[in-house]
């Protein structure tokens, strides 16, 4: 037994999750803060569009990458021992996500009073775009040094730089909310990564491999048309997922109130906390680690031991979260939220189908299978807001959580009939 244990502690799997584990306790306490201090000050309508802004801003910034991090850090990992074909990638995302975010940014100055009212419905958050506008190419480069470091399997450095994140986050949701309200929780939702990748910078400074010319050689038409594939299935997913949520929350607006879609809101951000324990860990490794792997026993042994690791962890932990729902509902928000403890149960089966889904899942973005991932995600989240509509109908807000655990499920089943030969093969 002892043996088992320290072969399991010596996997790459855990060894990442160990390291990565500061970094993921340090974003929960800091998003257990922001998340309690900011729904304290601007209640549940608040909570309501900051969520709103977040589903918006998500768009926004998989546009002004390209949605190439993906592949970015799929092909550096992949040339690691070659840096030369590596560094092709590298400066071709630079440009990509240069250009695309200064247009994205000027698109969001210009049309500032229109965002304003289409995703807030009050042309007085006109501000918050215009400053979205200048900041979003920091945001953009940002996430795409984040995607240079995971491919380079710079572990330690990456917990570093998502450390520094969360603290400024926090920092920035819980002053702004305190002094400004709900006007103050949009600007720091919009700024404070913005203010990271100065930070990133400084912390890269002292990095042999990062060097200006690393970043600003010729442009590859080449890479840019690999990249291209990851491009087509991140954005995909920028515009599902996030529009699938705006949809839905709009229509428990109108159906309910802007309340019940605060609850709603609510609900998906502690369900986001909490799944930090898995996506954080997973997000860092399963990836690059994919990326290696060529043969269908080598990736059937890799998903089986993730299986074996994650799965049961995250059964106890879910439980555990249900047991004690009402206390972690008082604790992260307040008495407002009272409504919440009936979205908890079907939002964590949603949440235990999402992950077992999403571990088969990562093969089609590592494999660069695009039309088979467009075509599911496509079809998953059309098929969430097509039910959750029905069901919020039928149910009231507890319709869009009964959706969601729906939907995760049959995603899953999906995932396991697409990877079935690999899962089932005896070779």
């Amino acid at each position: 037994m002892l043996a088992k244990v320290k072969k399991l502690a010596a996997t790459d799997l855990v060894k990442v999750s160990s390291l990565n584990a500061v970094s993921v306790f340090i974003k929960m306490i800091a998003s257990f803060i922001s998340i309690k201090v900011v729904a304290s000050n601007i209640g549940p309508r608040g909570i309501a569009l900051l969520g709103q802004l977040n589903n918006f801003s998500a768009i926004l910034l998989s546009i002004s990458t390209g949605g190439i991090n993906s592949g970015v850090t799929r092909y550096v990992a992949e040339h690691k021992a070659e840096p030369s074909k590596a560094a092709v990638f590298v400066r071709t995302g630079f440009w990509i996500t240069v250009a695309l975010s200064l247009v994205t940014g000027i698109i969001l100055i210009l049309g500032a009073g229109y965002f304003s009212t289409l995703i807030l419905k009050d042309v007085s958050y006109t501000s918050i775009f215009i400053v979205f506008g200048f900041t979003i190419i920091m945001y953009a480069l940002n996430t795409y040094l984040l995607s240079v470091i995971n491919g380079r399997k710079e572990f330690r450095l990456y917990v570093i730089v998502n450390i520094t994140s969360s603290i400024c986050g926090l920092i920035f949701s819980v002053i702004l909310a305190i002094q400004f309200g709900t006007y103050g929780a949009l600007i720091a939702a919009v700024t404070f990564q913005s203010v990271v990748f100065l930070l990133t910078l400084l912390i890269l400074a002292r990095k042999e491999w990062f060097t200006w010319s690393l970043f600003t050689g010729r442009y590859s038409k080449d890479a840019a048309l690999k990249l291209g594939h990851y491009s087509v299935m991140e954005l995909v997913s920028a515009a599902t997922v996030p529009v699938s949520q705006l949809i839905l929350r709009d229509y428990i607006v109108g159906h309910e109130d802007i309340v019940n879609a605060g609850l709603w809101t609510a609900m998906n951000q502690v369900s986001g906390m909490y799944l930090l324990v898995v996506t954080a860990s997973l997000g860092v490794y399963f990836l690059p680690r994919m990326a290696e792997l060529k043969t269908q026993r080598e990736l059937r042994t890799e998903i089986v031991h993730t299986y074996k690791i994650i799965l049961p962890a995250l059964f106890v932990m879910l439980a555990m979260i249900f047991l004690f729902r009402n206390t972690i509902m008082h604790l992260v928000f307040s008495s407002k939220f009272e409504g919440m403890q009936d979205l908890f149960l079907y939002q964590l089966i949603g949440d235990f189908f999402k992950i077992a889904g999403w571990i088969l899942a990562c093969q089609l973005v590592a494999k660069a299978m695009t039309r088979t991932y467009i075509i599911t995600e496509i079809g998953n989240r059309a098929f969430f807001v097509g039910v959750g509509i029905l069901f919020v109908n039928n149910y009231g807000t507890i319709g869009a959580t009964i959706a969601y655990a729906i939907v995760c499920f049959l995603y899953f089943l999906v995932m396991v009939f697409i990877f079935r030969k690999m899962l089932f093969s005896r070779q």
